[in-house]
Parts: structure tokens; C-alpha cells; sequence
């Protein structure tokens, strides 16, 4: 796979990831008067239940979330953000994602669940254990 094609799939699922974030949000801010909508729930904290609905915590997560990845696609491709940020944001910006899936678990339907959780793991894995992708291939 050349160094372009692995720069466009690692760049687009990033921006995607953040882009997918604001539709989350957007689902939360619709919910949040308790009304199941095609198997979206307000938000509501298994560890906080006090918090019941909890739009405002978990909104805070996804805005930060988004704006954290697409940031994080921005400087892989050197877009006003240096590009030697990229992999410190993708890596806090996953951490952020992840932390707002596990206290909010049930909030969203499984597939949206489980396929952003894979994409959290997948970046912190690639980036902390993997060294992948290499620094060597895009100078960053």
C-alpha cells in the first residue's frame, strides 16, 4: 500500500471518527427527554446515577471528542495544527471517546457502541504499542 493511500485511510478515519462523535451528540440533545429514538437513549451514568439524564457530562465528552479527532486529522495532514501533534491528540482524543462510552455504556445502540470503542482501541494500540505508522514514512 503506498505511502499516500495509508495517509488518506489513516486522515478519514480519523475526521470520521470526530464527524461521527457530533452525530452522537446530536442524537444525546434530541433524546434527552427520556423517548427512545431507533435505539438512542438520554445519556445515563451506570457509575454516576445521580446524574439522570446526564446530557451535559456526556455532551461535554463528545464535543471534546470531536473536536479532539478532527483536530487530530487536521495535523496528521499539517492543517493548522503542527503535524508532530497528531498522535498525542489521537491517542487523548481516544482516551477521551472510550471514557465517555464505558460511563455512558447502553447510551447508544451496540454496532455505533462497539464500532467506536474498535476505532479507540485500534488508534491507541497503532500508536502506543505499534508504533504504527511509522514516523520514518511521514516524517511526523
Amino acid at each position: 500500500m503506498s505511502a499516500q493511500t495509508i495517509r488518506l485511510l489513516v486522515a478519514g478515519v480519523l475526521f470520521l471518527h470526530g464527524i461521527a462523535h457530533l452525530g452522537a451528540l446530536t442524537a444525546l440533545l434530541v433524546n434527552r427527554s427520556g423517548h427512545n429514538t431507533d435505539g438512542w437513549l438520554p445519556a445515563r451514568s451506570w457509575l454516576f446515577p445521580s446524574l439522570a439524564p446526564a446530557t451535559f457530562a456526556a455532551s461535554a465528552l463528545w464535543v471534546l471528542s470531536a473536536i479532539g479527532f478532527v483536530a487530530t486529522a487536521l495535523s496528521f495532514w499539517g492543517l493548522l495544527i503542527p503535524g508532530d501533534l497528531w498522535r498525542q491528540l489521537a491517542v487523548a482524543s481516544s482516551i477521551v471517546s472510550a471514557t465517555g462510552i464505558v460511563l455512558f455504556l447502553g447510551t447508544w445502540p451496540v454496532f455505533n457502541t462497539t464500532a467506536a470503542l474498535g476505532v479507540n482501541i485500534s488508534v491507541t494500540v497503532a500508536l502506543l504499542w505499534l508504533h504504527w505508522p511509522p514516523i520514518e514514512l511521514f516524517g511526523k
